[in-house]
């Protein structure tokens, strides 16, 4: 989202999921290279059906932001706002997912703030790139 051009939201709808396919795509063939090269075979296709049925997190956790983009974008905010909006909601699940980590990690209170608080700053990254770029 932030940095495409897309003049319509189906369109970075669209731009999102397919960048994001392309990437899930790319880390399974990563995965079953590395599986052939440590097996020393070819997988069987129980194994290329275990990689090709795994892994979607990295698409399904862009449902949220894009749920928050296209609600946005149909309550009449202009598409570069409902991005920001997007962003922000994709910073907040950064931060949710650094708080988490920090809990599965067995992290002190403060070190879990200070997880959240680092992952959280990856999506304000992008908030300051996008607001920089357009």
């Amino acid at each position: 989202m932030t940095a495409s051009h897309a003049e319509s939201t189906l369109q970075l709808v669209a731009a999102v999921l397919v960048t994001l396919m392309i990437y899930w795509a790319a880390e399974r063939y990563s995965r079953l290279v590395a599986d052939r090269i440590h097996a020393g075979h070819r997988p069987d296709w129980r194994r290329l059906r275990a990689q090709l049925s795994t892994g979607w997190e990295i698409v399904t956790a862009s449902m949220l932001p894009l749920g928050v983009l296209v609600a946005v974008r149909a309550a009449g905010v202009p598409l570069p706002q409902a991005v920001m909006w997007a962003l922000v909601s994709s910073t907040l699940l950064l931060c949710l997912a650094g708080w988490e980590v920090g809990r599965h990690g067995q992290l002190t209170t403060l070190e879990r703030l200070v997880s959240a608080s680092v992952a959280g700053a990856f999506g304000a990254a992008m908030i300051v790139l996008k607001a920089s770029l357009h």
